[in-house]
């Protein structure tokens, strides 16, 4: 550039700040610190800023690392957003500290299963050692023989409330000419194992028989029970049954219905005999002695007699002319007997007996009445003791 142009731009200058120098006015020291203020500021932002970043990339990256792998991903979804009413979270739902319950097991259990299984009973009173109570491989069919032997069911209940079904079966075990009976209640563990869930009802307990049961909406279970079980000499009739119901209460098996006893027997009166006027001869060529007696029969009730009988009598001669000629012989227990007529209650009746007595014998005669029903099927007394009278002045 030549010098004459340098003087030229140097007069524009001054002409520039000749006109705007008077509306121009400086910043001052005031407008320094401000300005210095500021960028101290921002650096300071920046720093701590570079800081957080130094800080999060690598705890954000360390965690990237421990994480599991999540599920595979899932075809992507188009989503329509709905404006939102309330710009908070929803409230969130506590969680659930109620473990999921799992359903009781199937307690059904077959005949078969049963037979082919191994179950705890309850132990036999006054039983012989082969009637064993625990880890038992129960019998089927007759009581041939004293060992555990399955006598009634299957039968099937919900009989603890739970939802699924128990068993219930009868069993026996033969002890001389009678046995003792449980009527248990089954069921299955959590591994499908039969358990005894408990015994319902067993003749130990204040009865003599177990016949039948069943089992009733609701889970509760219903046996038919005896107060003296049928054997020896005791005949089928003689026994005096009740049906009682049973329920679990959580615990055991407690009865809830039915007769909890057996009392007197409501079938049975009180017969007494008495002897007098007995004539015996003198013994004739056989060694028979004639002997005459008159017997006397109260009944003191509380129930009439269809038929008395008169045993003892077939173990003699009978000879001719006497209420003896009316008899029509029945089985009696353990001998035959003259049956002869009703007695009501609160009355008596005498009869005059003529029969023959050989000499030497065994001891004296001993006579006895026995109450017998329209049937001809014979009755216990409610006080045998006065039923029998011994003609010892025949001996």
């Amino acid at each position: 550039m030549t010098e004459p142009d340098d003087i030229l731009i140097g007069g524009e200058f001054a002409e520039f700040r000749t006109a705007y120098t008077p509306v121009v006015h400086p910043a001052g020291t005031a407008a320094v610190r401000r300005t210095v203020r500021h960028r101290r500021r921002r650096t300071a932002v920046v720093t701590a800023a570079a800081v957080v970043l130094a800080v999060v990339i690598p705890v954000g990256a360390n965690a990237a690392l421990n994480r599991r792998p999540g599920p595979p991903p899932v075809p992507a979804q188009t989503v329509t957003p709905t404006p939102s009413e309330s710009t908070s979270p929803p409230p969130s739902t506590p969680p659930s500290t109620t473990a999921p319950t799992r359903s009781a097991p199937d307690g059904r259990i077959s005949r078969a299963q049963l037979l082919a299984a191994r179950i705890d009973l309850v132990s036999w009173a006054g039983a012989p050692k082969t009637c064993v109570s625990d880890n038992v491989r129960l019998r089927s069919g007759p009581q041939d023989d004293s060992v555990p032997t399955l006598l009634a069911g299957p039968e099937y209940g919900d009989l603890d409330d739970d939802g699924a079904t128990e068993t219930v079966v009868l069993v026996a075990c033969r002890i001389g000419e009678a046995s003792a009976k449980q009527v248990l209640a089954l069921d299955r563990d959590r591994d499908g194992r039969i358990v005894t869930m408990g015994r319902v009802v067993g003749t130990r307990e204040g009865m003599g028989d177990i016949t039948e049961f069943s089992v009733r909406d609701g889970g509760e279970v219903r046996a038919h029970v005896a107060d003296i079980q049928p054997c020896c000499s005791t005949p089928e009739w003689a026994p005096q049954r009740q049906w009682r119901t049973y329920s679990w209460s959580g615990e055991r098996f407690r009865q809830v219905a039915g007769p909890t006893g057996f009392g007197t027997d409501p079938r049975l009166t009180d017969l007494v005999l008495t002897a007098r006027d007995v004539v015996a001869g003198p013994p004739d060529k056989a060694g028979i002695r004639k002997v005459t007696v008159t017997v006397t029969v109260e009944n003191r009730g509380p129930v009439d007699v269809p038929r008395l009988g008169f045993s003892g009598w077939y173990d003699l001669v009978r000879p001719n002319g006497s209420d003896l000629d009316r008899c029509r012989g029945v089985r009696s227990d353990g001998s035959d007997a003259c049956v002869l007529d009703p007695l009501p209650a609160g009355e008596r009746r005498s009869y005059t007996f003529t029969f023959g007595h050989p000499v030497p014998a065994s001891g004296p005669p001993t006579l006895r009445v026995v109450h017998y029903d329209s049937q001809e099927r014979y009755w216990s007394d409610l006080n045998w003791k006065n039923n029998e009278v011994e003609l010892t002045s025949v001996g």
